[in-house]
């Protein structure tokens, strides 16, 4: 359990210090999740 939390509080922490903004964090996702569905050329 110990080990899950780490990843998630180091993988949230680069996640948070490669965007400068809320708006850009907000960006970051949509584009993730953009290319997470699927669809070709979205990427």
């Amino acid at each position: 359990m110990k080990k899950l939390f780490t990843i998630f509080a180091i993988s949230g922490s680069l996640i948070l210090s490669a965007c400068n903004t809320v708006e850009g964090a907000g960006k970051d996702v949509e584009s993730a999740a953009d290319c997470a569905d699927g669809v070709e050329g979205n990427c």
